[in-house]
């Protein structure tokens, strides 16, 4: 194996951990080292992002709060300029305003405290494996839908002239919507496809996810002409009829 193949292996295993609470890092520490993750550390929020641009890890595992002025949603964001690391929020919050301020940020998940080490390894391998299929996915023709054109060669969306910046998340679900065009999906089927089975339950997810990518596709957010909603079954992406 050559060196550069060395380094790629080593940096996928490497998981960077923010929080300034020494147990809960020791905890983490722990449960990662013992699966095979190699695990570094910092409290602070600048020195995150320093670590994060050198070290390069392949995952970020990130607290709301931190020791110093820059909080985590501030540091997701930042490391959003130079990374696409997938990045995994600590929080004590789970409501829909505090997990649409994370996918702001770039956050691809959230793991809410506290949390057994079952879950946090649970939540670890699904983000990295959303990671993985997505860039398996990276293939097929361009989407038309009306004035949207979706590339999944360059992961690009344009509407009109304009380009729309998508978090990892946010183009997983536009396009696996866009694979079936004018056709309600079931909640069920959009959390399996774009999260993974394990998360078929979380609607939480699904609305504040849809809410946001409302927010960048939407000319009217609060009056959606292409996600629309089949209350209580799915969401649906509507696009104008191929004529025969």
């Amino acid at each position: 194996m050559s060196e550069s193949a060395t380094e790629q292996t080593s940096r996928e295993n490497l998981v960077l951990v923010v929080d300034d609470d020494p147990k809960l890092i020791r905890l983490v520490q722990e449960v990662l080292t013992a699966s095979g993750f190699e695990v570094i550390c910092t409290g602070r929020g600048e020195k995150a992002i320093e670590m994060a641009a050198v070290e390069q890890p392949g995952l970020i595992i990130l607290d709301v709060v931190l020791a110093d002025n820059i909080d985590g949603n501030m540091v997701a964001k930042r490391i959003r300029q130079f990374s696409d690391v997938p990045i995994v929020m600590l929080t004590a919050k789970t409501r829909e305003d505090d997990l649409l301020r994370g996918f702001a940020s770039g956050v691809d998940d959230y793991l809410t405290k506290p949390f057994s080490s079952k879950e946090l390894l649970a939540r670890v391998r699904a983000v990295l494996k959303r990671t993985e299929n997505s860039a398996r996915s990276m293939n097929g023709p361009e989407i038309v839908c009306d004035d949207m054109r979706i590339d999944p060669a360059r992961r690009r969306v344009r509407i009109g002239d304009r380009e729309v910046s998508l978090t990892r998340t946010e183009y997983e679900l536009l396009f696996e919507m866009a694979q079936h065009p004018n056709k309600v999906l079931l909640h069920e089927q959009l959390l399996t496809a774009v999260w993974g089975n394990e998360y078929r339950d979380d609607l939480d997810y699904l609305r504040a996810y849809i809410r946001y990518l409302r927010q960048k596709l939407e000319a009217d957010p609060a009056h959606p002409k292409r996600i629309m909603t089949s209350r209580g079954v799915g969401y649906m992406l509507v696009c104008a009829e191929t004529p025969i």
